[in-house]
């Protein structure tokens, strides 16, 4: 039976997306070859070039889809907190901690940047902006930290979880430098929260 078109353009882009993930998490994108991608997934240097454009533009692919995948954990990091101020500082803290899984560190803060440029003008970062806007925003409103301004804190905590997280990655000693990222990340977030005696939200 005849796969519907838009079944077999899904099929196709997956393979090479997998197949691409796979060579950018083990070798690196340097070492990778679109021959290697079409290899392993039984597929054209066509069918490469006319779902992604070119080499660039697949590690593109793969980047949105860690970085899909690496939100979905966060959000349930999130929400398994008992308080929405220990959701917002675990969440964050966990992003930093990502540095450390081999797939993550090699495609998202080893090549992607030598890629693809300064993570923090990723597109995807202004989506994390405008979450972390928004999270900032409910905890002012309940009281929980300092009346500041929404954008400016939010760029600046992801400024510094996105370095704190290539420090990690392209440390000598990743597992000591995340101790001590995640530390000092905490620290940081703890100066914006009120005392509350009553409890927090």
């Amino acid at each position: 039976m005849i796969k519907p078109r838009p079944e077999m353009i899904a099929e196709t882009r997956a393979k090479l997306l997998a197949a691409a993930r796979h060579a950018f998490g083990t070798v690196g994108y340097a070492q990778s070859s679109m021959d290697d991608f079409t290899a392993a997934a039984g597929l054209t240097r066509g069918a490469l070039y006319h779902h992604f454009g070119d080499k660039k533009g697949l590690f593109q692919a793969v980047i949105q889809e860690l970085d899909a995948e690496m939100t979905a954990r966060l959000n349930k990091v999130s929400a398994r907190a008992p308080t929405r101020w220990q959701g917002f500082v675990d969440e964050c803290a966990t992003y930093i901690e990502m540095a450390l899984e081999p797939e993550i560190q090699r495609i998202m803060f080893r090549d992607g940047p030598a890629v693809l440029g300064d993570i923090t003008q990723w597109p995807s970062a202004n989506g994390c902006i405008a979450a972390l806007s928004g999270s900032l925003g409910q905890l002012k409103r309940d009281g929980v930290i300092a009346d500041i301004d929404e954008e400016t804190t939010a760029r600046l905590i992801n400024g510094a979880s996105s370095h704190a997280a290539l420090w990690i990655a392209n440390s000598d000693d990743p597992q000591e430098t995340s101790k001590r990222a995640v530390q000092g990340f905490r620290s940081l977030l703890e100066r914006l929260k009120l005392d509350r005696p009553d409890g927090e939200k």
